[in-house]
């Protein structure tokens, strides 16, 4: 497995999900909120937060 599928692995399932539906399957905030139901501000905060935490982990490796 490649350093970033590890580091995938390693999130907390509601972060890797957001993660994997927001930049593999390029769904938008809105509808990743719409499909589990979540304010869309959520979703944002979990894509911002789980990227920067994903370029910090990448940039220490």
């Amino acid at each position: 497995m490649g350093a970033l599928s590890d580091l995938l692995a390693s999130l907390p399932e509601e972060e890797r999900f957001i993660l994997t539906m927001h930049y593999i399957r390029s769904m938008s905030a809105q509808e990743i909120a719409k499909a589990l139901g979540v304010p869309e501000r959520a979703v944002q905060s979990v894509i911002t937060s789980g990227k920067s935490r994903l370029l910090s982990a990448l940039n220490q490796g």
